[in-house]
Order: C-alpha cells, then structure tokens, then sequence
C-alpha cells in the first residue's frame, strides 16, 4: 500500500522536530548561563581614600587608604601615597598599622605655607608602607589611616596618586585621574572630595574641627554601608530572578522534548 504525500510528512514529522528544536533548546539554555555568570561576577576593586564622600576645606580629617588585593597567585606588600604638593598640607602623621613599617617622605615647597603664624617651607610629599610580613593576602584588603590639615581651601578635590606592589614583583600605578563627566578610567588615582566648611564647624580650635572631620567620616561610612546593603540585595534579587527564569526554561524544554518523544514514538508504531 502507497503512502501518500501527506501521509507521509505526517508520519515522519514528529520523528523529526525533536532533532531540529533540540540545538534550539540548548543554545537557549547557555545565554541564560551566560547572563547568570554575567550579572554574579563582582567588579574589580580600586585602591581608594575614605571618607569618600566629602571633607572640609580648612580643617583636619583622619583619611582612610582601602588596599584590596586583586591578585589570587601574589600578595600586596607595598603602597606609596603621593601628595598633590600643588596643595600641600602643613600636617601630615600616619597611625601605625601592625605588620607594616611606614616612611614619611617631605619636600622643599615652591611657595611657603602658613599656618598658625609659622612659616613651612617643607610638606610631606609621600609616606610609603612596606610589609613586614606577608603582606595582604588574596581575598583580604587593608586600610592605612593618615591624620592630614589643614585642607586647602582653594580646591574642590585633593588627588592622591598610589602605587601598588605585589609580591611578584607586579607594580599597579593607581594614578590616572578622573575627569566629570567621563568614563572612569581603569586605573583611578585615590581622590578626597572637599567642601565648603559649614558655620557651626567654623572653629579655629583643633578639637572643633576635629570632631566635624570625625563626624563627616562617621556619616559616610553609615552611607556607604547603606548603599553597600542595598546594592547587594539588588544583586542578589537580580540573581534570584535569573536563576527563576533559567529554570522555567529548562522545564520547558523538559516537557517539550517528553511531548515530541512520546508523539514520535506513537508515530512509529502506527
């Protein structure tokens, strides 16, 4: 007996969207890995100063350098801090951090500063931590603390350029500086925000305006703890819906190739 034309597409139909929709199937199910692997992957870090919210011009701050170590085969075992000598600073005193031995480096100043009705015609120019020990380890970061002032009055920003030193011997210059408006470049130099010093902080008091420095680091670790927690729940609910959708999927073709196999396994014994 003859088969005709559309008996024949018919019959052979099912046996063969299976194969066809298959590749379909699994190209569909590496892009969502794909997005998976893309939205959990952390940025890398940068070597920066804290606070990085703001500071005020004219007073003392107590700034904080965060070293995160971006190497899984090397640890950090160096940082050099330059200071913008375009702004200098009259004080400059590192907290000592245990396992690093920290040298403050000064230089001649082109024009002398004033401050407290004495002459400086020297300001630091550089402090330099070196470990001790092993250094920061891979999955570790370290903050060095610097007890800086008076902050210049005449710039909106203090720039800090740093070089970073592994164990092996590998250099991350930290040096490029960030323009408004613009992409952030790959390797940004440390950068302290400064403003305006507000009434109830214009003190020509130490102790006064210490306490504003201290206050205004206080409120922006609380911020960027707040912005760090929102930004990991964002990330972790991205993450959740992601995987939601990548099982939906994958159920999906589940079931799809289940119907396709057992219409073709009809077929075949029709």
């Amino acid at each position: 007996m003859k088969l005709t034309k559309a008996t024949q597409a018919a019959t052979t139909t099912p046996a063969a969207r299976p194969s066809s929709r298959l590749p379909r199937v699994a190209a569909a199910g590496a892009a969502a890995a794909v997005v998976v692997l893309a939205v959990s992957t952390p940025a890398f870090a940068h070597v920066t100063v804290q606070p990085e919210g703001e500071a005020a011009k004219g007073g003392y701050a107590v700034v904080d350098f965060k070293v995160p170590n971006e190497r899984d085969n090397a640890s950090t075992t160096k940082l050099e801090v330059s200071l913008d000598t375009d702004h200098p600073l009259a004080s400059v005193m590192p907290q000592p951090v245990d396992g690093w031995d920290v040298k403050v480096t000064t230089s001649k100043l082109d024009k002398p500063l004033t401050s407290h009705g004495q002459k400086i015609s020297e300001a630091v120019s550089k402090v330099t931590w070196t470990a001790t020990g092993k250094g920061i380890r891979p999955g570790y970061f370290q903050k060095f603390p610097l007890s800086v002032g008076a902050l210049p009055d005449n710039t909106d920003q203090l720039v800090f350029k740093a070089l970073q030193t592994y164990s092996n011997k590998e250099v991350v210059r930290w040096i490029e500086i960030p323009q408004k408006g613009q992409e952030e470049p790959e390797n940004p130099a440390p950068t302290l925000t400064l403003s305006d010093a507000s009434d109830a902080s214009d003190d020509d008091s130490h102790g006064s305006t210490a306490k504003g420095a201290s206050a205004t680091s206080g409120s922006s670790d609380a911020s960027a703890a707040k912005d760090t927690a929102a930004s990991s729940a964002d990330s972790s609910d991205t993450t959740a819906r992601v995987l939601g959708i990548v099982g939906i999927v994958v159920g999906a073709a589940g079931v799809a190739y289940g119907v396709l196999a057992d219409r073709r396994r009809r077929g075949a014994g029709a």
